[in-house]
């Protein structure tokens, strides 16, 4: 399983609750990009669109500007593929109010690109700051460690 793209904000921008893997709708010149790591998940999310899962906001663009047919636009939604089952568990966590579906990561898995998605919730400005003071007390206890 290799994975192509990250969202490294979203751990320190949600709280992470539960994760799925989806599938994703992919143009050939998308697919070929994401494998070379092109391509951005941050500030994309997940939203129901007429009963159906979508990525919005993500950055992919295509591998070659020349080969793309018309207007390309990167930012474009794409559909995610879920099971039945997974997708009635989504739905009533997004009637959740406070809770928000946040892309995790984009890998393959055999020949498919997959997607990891997460129900999250938005963390304060104070629990981030927590992070960080945790993070420079860690640093500074292996600094010393090592000394």
């Amino acid at each position: 399983m290799a994975e192509y793209l990250h969202n490294k904000k979203a751990t320190f921008d949600y709280t992470l609750w539960e994760t799925y893997e989806c599938g994703i709708e992919l143009l050939g010149t998308e697919v070929k990009s994401i494998k070379h790591h092109h391509g951005s998940l941050t500030g994309g999310y997940v939203a129901f669109v007429d009963g159906e899962l979508y990525l919005l906001g993500a950055h992919i663009p295509p591998w070659q500007e020349g080969n793309t047919q018309g207007e390309y636009d990167p930012y474009r939604s794409r559909k995610l593929l879920v099971r039945k089952n997974e997708l009635v568990a989504l739905k009533k966590a997004s009637d959740t109010k406070g809770l928000t579906f946040i892309p995790i990561s984009l890998y393959g898995k055999g020949t498919l690109v997959k997607m990891q998605l997460a129900i999250a919730r938005g963390k304060k400005v104070f629990d981030k700051r927590d992070v960080l003071k945790k993070k420079a007390v860690q640093r500074d206890i292996e600094r010393a460690l090592r000394e």
